[in-house]
């Protein structure tokens, strides 16, 4: 269980930079900045391992190995209550505003924010009302998207909770999301906030093919 999570801790927040071919074209200054914001990214990951190994460490030692084990059953089920969208979540975290005067961000654009987000540790995200999800779908077209077949229009705004200064950081890497929104006749402003709430919550859905296997 511990393994599954970890993995599925890695997954939210791991994700390839596509953009690697154009780190030639970047300043000293920049390239600094995105090994930064690289490391703080592994230095999450070995925290979150290190809290695992520290589980089951006491899972294992502990005298009442079955209330340890609810306990940490309940912890968890709240975190993938968050990580699901099932249950509100408040803590540090960002504003992002994406406007788009000219209808030229489609689906694939919007989403490019939402991965960067997720890649740089945000822990829930709101997308104008909308929870997002593992499967969160952006459809559609330019100037005409929705989100989970909600449709959505410009501004968009974007909740999401984390390390204020490191959501910033990575939307506004030179060459990154931001640049993409403004190359495109658009706008993204980030706004820092010690406290956001994400309301919008969303119902998990029922598995129409698998159930539980006992091996």
């Amino acid at each position: 269980v511990l393994t599954a999570l970890l993995g599925f801790a890695i997954v939210l927040q791991v994700r390839q930079n596509s953009g690697s071919d154009n780190l030639a074209n970047l300043r000293d200054d920049d390239l600094v900045g995105i090994l930064d914001d690289q490391n703080a990214r592994a230095d999450r990951l070995r925290q979150q391992i290190s809290d695992l190994e520290t589980t089951l460490s006491q899972l294992r030692n502990s005298g009442d190995r079955s209330a340890a084990a609810r306990k940490q059953a309940q912890q968890d089920a709240r975190a993938l209550g968050i990580l699901l969208g099932t249950v509100k979540a408040t803590g540090p975290g960002v504003i992002v505003t994406v406007s788009d005067p000219g209808a030229k961000l489609g689906p694939e654009d919007l989403l490019d924010v939402i991965e960067e987000l997720r890649g740089a540790g945000a822990e829930a995200i709101e997308f104008s009302g909308v929870r997002v999800s593992t499967d969160t779908a952006f459809t559609g077209s330019a100037g005409q998207v929705a989100v989970d077949g909600t449709q959505v229009s410009s501004p968009y705004t974007v909740l999401a909770i984390g390390d204020s200064k490191t959501l910033d950081t990575a939307l506004n890497i030179p060459g990154g999301v931001a640049d993409a929104v403004r190359n495109a006749g658009g706008q993204l402003t980030v706004d820092e906030r010690a406290s956001v709430l994400v309301s919008a919550t969303r119902a998990l859905p029922t598995p129409k093919y698998a159930v539980p296997s006992g091996h």
